[in-house]
């Protein structure tokens, strides 16, 4: 089973969060759908923009906790290597 780290924005160059789950579809639209109040609904944090995907829970959970603790250029950085545009990838994933 496949786990996936993910970063979600608020627009380009907008507000951050970064989240772990097994099932990125049901997850990326449980914050669109603002299903759970908190932090993204409070901020219309939806748009995903950048995933990685991995084979066990543990390396997902550690690589999720590591990239909390970079800084915010970092982050950037690393949606922008693969993701310049910051296009929303979650229609190319939910199809």
């Amino acid at each position: 089973m496949a786990y996936y780290v993910y970063m979600l924005a608020s627009g380009k160059h907008g507000t951050l969060y970064i989240g772990v789950t097994r099932d990125l579809v049901r997850r990326v639209h449980e914050h669109r759908s603002h299903a759970v109040p908190g932090f993204t609904a409070r901020y219309e944090v939806c748009v995903l923009v950048w995933f990685e995907i991995y084979e066990d829970a543990l390396t997902a959970i550690a690589r999720e906790k590591d990239l909390k603790k970079w800084r915010r250029e970092w982050k950037v950085q690393l949606i922008e290597a693969q993701n310049p545009a910051w296009v929303d990838l979650f229609p190319g994933i939910s199809q």
